[in-house]
């Protein structure tokens, strides 16, 4: 597998291409649950098969390459991505998985995206693992599943670079007290612990899909009011936890930060912190975040590269 540093991409594979749409690489057609005892029977599908489904399970739309990774960090014992891929088109055959690629204008997506169907959720409930998969899921439309990769990749980063990593969460839920509403960092949060204190970080993905600098600001709203009205506890934090947006590139990082200020949605209770997602790639995270700092004399925001010795 070609390490993050060996990657000469100039744009993300999570960024929006214009007119993508999400299209089917899954197997048509019906497999019984018969078939599928019997393949786990007679070994056909095995212990490593399950390690998978609960990966995905647990991030809902996942990539063979960051399955990789993640498997690699729980000593999963794969051997290579090339035999990952047969175990992985094992599972679309037997429609315990399915799969989608991404088309647009330029062409095909690189990658493919793997997330459970309905027989996937029958093993996973037969091992008594939580799953709350439904058909609709898989419907979810390209921006969305973009920042669930996003979140992702961020993710991994973290918890592959960072010394002071401590766990993660993929979807972690928010409330917004005064509005009464439940949300989730599309991002997902990560744990951070060194000399027994910690951080959490929350990751916000932001996409360019369209309108997205309305949703972004009804996004924004709930975390002010989350902000505002926080007291030790909230959604389970024992600390205001960091709000980091994870955006398309250097450019929309400026875009992002331009819709927060024009609206007037400043979080005065915390700094707010950008990066992009190609910025994961680095060997070090260290300085891999994002501040944007007014200039007193030009009255002018610059972006200013952020160094944090707790990312080494």
């Amino acid at each position: 597998m070609v390490e993050d540093n060996q990657i000469e991409a100039k744009n993300s594979p999570f960024a929006i291409r214009e007119g993508e749409v999400k299209t089917f690489d899954g197997k048509d057609g019906y497999v019984s649950m018969n078939q599928i005892v019997h393949k786990i029977n007679i070994g056909h599908i095995n212990d490593l098969h399950f390690s998978i489904l609960e990966i995905v399970n647990e991030f809902e739309f996942i990539t063979s390459r960051q399955l990789c990774q993640i498997l690699t960090w729980k000593n999963i014992e794969y051997k290579s991505q090339d035999k990952l891929n047969n175990k992985l088109e094992q599972l679309v055959k037997s429609k315990i998985l399915t799969r989608y690629y991404f088309t647009s204008e330029e062409g095909k997506g690189i990658y493919r995206i793997y997330c459970l169907e309905k027989m996937g959720k029958y093993l996973l409930n037969s091992r008594g693992i939580e799953c709350k998969w439904q058909p609709t899921d898989n419907t979810k439309p390209v921006a969305m599943i973009k920042k669930r990769l996003a979140g992702n990749q961020t993710i991994l980063a973290y918890l592959r670079k960072v010394r002071a990593f401590d766990s993660y969460t993929v979807k972690p839920a928010i409330t917004a007290k005064t509005l009464a509403k439940v949300f989730k960092a599309t991002g997902g949060s990560i744990k951070l612990t060194k000399n027994n204190k910690s951080i959490i970080f929350l990751f916000e993905a932001v996409r360019r899909e369209e309108d997205w600098e309305n949703k972004l600001v009804e996004k924004i709203r709930l975390y002010q009011d989350f902000y505002e009205n926080f007291v030790q506890g909230d959604s389970g934090f024992s600390a205001l936890p960091q709000l980091i947006f994870i955006c398309e590139d250097e450019k929309h990082m400026i875009e992002t930060f331009k819709t927060i200020v024009k609206n007037k949605l400043e979080i005065p209770q915390i700094k707010l912190y950008f990066t992009t997602d190609l910025r994961q790639n680095e060997e070090t995270l260290a300085k891999t975040l994002v501040d944007f700092k007014l200039d007193e004399t030009t009255n002018k925001y610059k972006i200013e590269d952020v160094e944090l010795k707790l990312l080494d």
